[in-house]
Parts: structure tokens; sequence; C-alpha cells
């Protein structure tokens, strides 16, 4: 049933008696207390206006000509838009029999007249607080039981998958060898010194299957492949690699999620399922966005680094697992760790090294060999031949600061080979978030290229605002900023928006509004 109640502060209440003063009466009695009340002199009129308004709550007289109460009650349970309403029974103070009786024909409670004012509000106030949490209830199981059946869905997938894997084990060292070769060291493209690095310590790491790994770095500069680097150049390979972004984890379902379930744990756990931990077994898990994952979940995944063993929701005893750690940060864990939002001893399991990536910026002489790989990998799929870049545009993306890194050069890529074409890239296929640099005179492109692609800025800029200075710079033109606009405003998706947001909002830069939703934030 609707709660129609939103608008006013109590709810609906139907009185059926067939003596007016009585009606009136009870009617006196709720309405100060703001509830509507609606009136009907038969169980007749009182059922059709039941079906016609669904009140919350029935006060409905034993003794009536026609239908009784009784009959009326019965009446009202057998149909499904009627059923959820309480009844609360008027009787005589000395018919104990027809309190009984109401009881059995379906009612949830009494009251005796002649009756005390408060005792009426009360109980009324009691059975209409009952039915709505109750209603509540059955929408969150709704909810849950949609949510693990999805789970349970794609876990049977992923089973069915293994199953045929282990039926051609074969092909499955081919499939490795090709995905070795697609997410090896040759998959991090890059010549300059800060690569070099990266390459080299990817290469110690593969040699080192069972070492923690806390790979660090801004948004966009390619953590994940990193992590798949290590995965596929190690004796893991063969085993699957599991990507978890712990920012998107929903918090009432980690646990289930992280660890498993055995069947029975919960309402709607029919089956016993594995969790990401056991998915991963013999392979390796990545932990994206490691510090929002919640102080509880860390406990529970430091005894798993510890012992070596899960414990799935429900069961009596730990099943081994045997699964490396990668973890990804782009946010300051030391803070976090002084803030006591993130466990130390955790920190230090998962840190057995730590893997910083550079930001785009810090190895800009990379560009040109980043911007061509795109452009070979994007046009092989959208088989096209791939173009060549003008001078002018080389020079631009050579300027250019990438607050969004990597993946950010690649969407200018890949708009840039869609708008030419197949033709050569120019400036004007180039459609910059921020304005790149104006190359000096002596720079490739000369002072006469495109200047839509270079807006003037100037040599000497500052530096180009982060994504936090846009979200503040926004909140202070509007007041306000939810997660929508932050989407469209920095064009990231949806969980980037909203962990951008409540990161601002753990640093006590912004904070959430007085209704508590998490949509709209305002300046301290």
């Amino acid at each position: 049933m609707n709660d129609r109640t939103s608008n006013r502060r109590s709810g609906i209440v139907l009185v059926v008696d067939d003596i007016p003063a009585n009606r009136n009466l009870l009617r006196e009695v709720l309405e100060p207390h703001g509830y509507e009340v609606l009136m009907a002199s038969d169980g007749e009129t009182a059922f059709k206006v039941a079906q016609r308004t669904r009140p919350d709550v029935i006060l409905l007289d034993v003794i009536m000509p026609g239908l009784d109460g009784f009959e009326t009650c019965r009446r009202l349970r057998e149909h499904g838009s009627t059923r959820p309403i309480p009844v609360i029974f008027i009787t005589a103070r000395d018919e104990t029999k027809a309190v009984v009786e109401g009881f059995r024909a379906g009612g949830v409670d009494y009251v005796t007249r002649p009756f005390q004012a408060e005792e009426v509000v009360a109980r009324v106030h009691t059975h209409l607080e009952n039915s709505r949490l109750a209603r509540a209830l059955a929408a969150q199981n709704e909810e849950l039981e949609r949510t693990n059946a999805r789970l349970l869905q794609e876990t049977h997938r992923r089973e069915k998958a293994e199953q045929s894997l282990e039926q051609v084990d074969h092909q499955l060292s081919l499939i490795s060898q090709q995905e070795a070769r697609r997410w090896g060291v040759e998959a991090l493209v890059g010549r300059s010194a800060a690569m070099a690095r990266i390459i080299d310590d990817v290469r110690k790491l593969r040699s080192l299957p069972t070492t923690s790994v806390l790979i660090t770095g801004e948004s966009g500069t390619g953590k994940e492949l990193v992590a798949r680097a290590i995965h596929f150049g190690s004796a893991r390979a063969r085993a699957p690699f599991l990507p978890v972004n712990c920012s998107a984890v929903p918090n009432d379902l980690a646990e289930s999620l992280f660890f498993g379930h055995v069947k029975g744990a919960f309402s709607s756990a029919a089956c016993e399922e594995k969790g990401y931990l056991q998915n991963a077994h013999g392979g390796t898990l990545f932990l994206d966005e490691i510090g929002d994952m919640p102080l509880p979940l860390q406990a529970k995944l430091l005894r798993v680094l510890e012992s070596s063993t899960v414990l799935p929701l429900g069961a009596a005893s730990e099943r081994p697992v045997d699964v490396r750690i990668l973890a990804a940060t782009n946010s300051d864990l030391q803070a976090d760790l002084a803030a006591g939002k993130f466990r130390q001893d955790l920190y230090f399991r998962l840190a057995h090294f730590v893997l910083t990536v550079p930001a785009l910026r810090e190895h800009r002489e990379d560009v040109p060999l980043l911007a061509g790989h795109f452009l070979q990998s994007l046009a092989a799929e959208m088989g096209m031949t791939p173009p060549t870049l003008s001078a002018a545009a080389l020079a631009s993306l050579e300027q250019h600061d990438y607050p969004g890194n990597v993946r950010e050069l690649r969407k200018l890529v890949e708009r840039a080979l869609i708008e030419s074409g197949g033709g050569e890239i120019q400036p004007a296929h180039l459609h910059f978030v921020l304005s790149p640099r104006v190359p000096t005179s002596g720079a490739t492109g000369g002072p006469g290229r495109d200047s839509t692609a270079c807006r003037g800025v100037g040599e000497n800029r500052p530096p180009a605002p982060t994504e936090d200075d846009r979200i503040l710079a926004y909140v202070k033109a509007h007041e306000s900023i939810n997660n929508t606009q932050c989407r469209e405003l920095l064009g990231v998706g949806m969980h980037r928006a909203w962990y951008l947001l409540r990161r601002l909002h753990r640093a006590g830069v912004l904070k959430q509004d007085s209704s508590g939703r998490w949509a709209r934030y305002h300046l301290p």
C-alpha cells in the first residue's frame, strides 16, 4: 500500500459504527491529533470505502445490522488490497467472547467502551506505526531479494564459465598466453624515465607471486593496467584476475560479496555462494579505491591476509584461499591513517611494495608515443586505417596538462579519430576539457596553428585546476552541487562523481545538508 500520509501529520482512520453519535465522538477524539477520519455506518459501506481509500487503520464496531464486525473483518482479510490494514475492534467491557472472536476474525487489537480518548489515540498510533514499519521492511526485503537474485545469477554465470574452461584446458593455456601479451609489460607504453621505473618494478613483482602491492596515483593514470601487467606476467596468469571497485560495493552486501555465504545464511540465501576472495582463488584480487573500504570490512580482510582463510556468512568453519591482493588508491592513505579512517595494520600488510604511477604531465614526453598507440588500437577496433597526426595537433597534445591523465588522452584521440573520418587529425578535431598551453614560437606547428585548439592561454599560465578545484568553484557559484551536476561538470562516471564529493565531505570541505541526503552538498 502506498504511503499517502506524506502531506499530513498522522494518517487516515476509518470509523465503522451504526450509531452516528459514536462515530462523531471518535472523530472528535482523533482529528485534533492530525488524523483524517472517514466514517461508515455498516459493514458493506465500510468494505467499499476501505477498497477505495485504503485507510491506515480501521476502528470497527462489533454489533451492527447486516454484516457484523466479525464478518466485515473477515471480508477485509480475504482481499489483497485491504488485507494489510490493521483492524481495531470496539467492544463493551464485558464482551470477552467478542474480543476472542475479533482476534480470530483477523483483528489486531480492541478498545472497550466507554473508552478513554488517550487510549484510543495511543492504540491507533501504535498500529499505524507498526503498519508503516512492516511496509518499509517488506520493501527492503524485496529489494534485497532482487539484489541477491542478480548476484546469484552472476555467480552461476561465472561457475558455468569456469566449468567450460575446465573442459577445454588446452584452450586455457592459449587464452592465458594471449592475455599475457595483451596485459603484460608490453601494454605499458612509454619510454620516459618515469615509465622505465614502473616497468622495472612490474618485472620485479612478477617473480614474487605472493607479495601484496599498493598502487598509488591520480585517477586515469593506469593503475589497473599496472595491476594486470603484474598478474599476467606472474605464475598466477592462468588463474582469475578479479577487479573490484571498493567504492561501488554496497555496504549492506559487502561481507557477502567478499566472503560468500552458505545456504540459509539469510532469508534469500537459497544456495551456497562464493565471494570475491574465493572466486579469485589461485589468482589475483585487485581492490581499486581501497581507501573507501569500510573499517569493519578492513578488519576481516586483514584476517584473510594473515590466515589465508575466509569465513563465509553462516559457515561454521573457515575455508582455505590462495589469493594475491593488489590494491590501488588515488587518495591520501596516510591522511586516512592519521584520521583513523584506515587501519594501520592493514596498510602495512598491503604495502609490502608501494608502486606510484606518475601523472601524465610528469612524463609528457610519452604523449606522442601514447597518442600513436591509441590511434593504432582504436582504428583497428573501428576497422579503419590509422590516420596520421598533423604537427599542429601533436603540438596541442604535447602542451595539454591532462587532469584526467592517460584516460583523458585516450578519449581525446578516440573522438578525434571519429571526427576526422580516417583523415589526418587536425587541432580542430581535438576537444580539450581545459585548453592546452600555446607553444612558444619555436614549437612544432608555429604561431599560425589553429587558434581554436589553443585559446591563447599563454606559456606561463598557472597549473590547470584539479577536479576538487572545479567542484569548489561550481559550489561557490551555485551554492550547492549534486551527483548529476558533478558528473556533467567533470565528464566522469557516476561512481567517480560520488567518490569525489564524498572525499571532500570527509576532508571537511563540503558537508551534507540538513536532510541527510548524499545528493546535495554545501560549503561549510
